[in-house]
């Protein structure tokens, strides 16, 4: 079962049409292509971002403070 057809789009574009005229609908079509092109952008980030975080972070070399402070106990 399709939802969309060829004629319902061709109907959203008369009805585009009408609505707003020929001389607006190349300013929202450029509108409606930045706003695909900076979600498109966006989501392409946080996919390239996802193994960065995936990466553990190196371990700290642990120090042994107790041996320092048992030391200057004893002097």
């Amino acid at each position: 079962m399709n939802f969309f057809s060829p004629w319902h789009l061709l109907l959203v574009v008369l009805v585009a049409l009408l609505l707003f005229g020929p001389s607006k609908l190349p300013e929202l079509g450029r509108g409606f292509g930045r706003m695909f092109r900076e979600f498109k952008d966006a989501t392409n980030g946080l996919v390239s971002d996802e193994p960065n975080q995936n990466q553990a972070a190196p371990a700290r070399k642990e120090v042994n403070t107790n041996s320092s402070v048992e030391e200057e106990a004893r002097k």
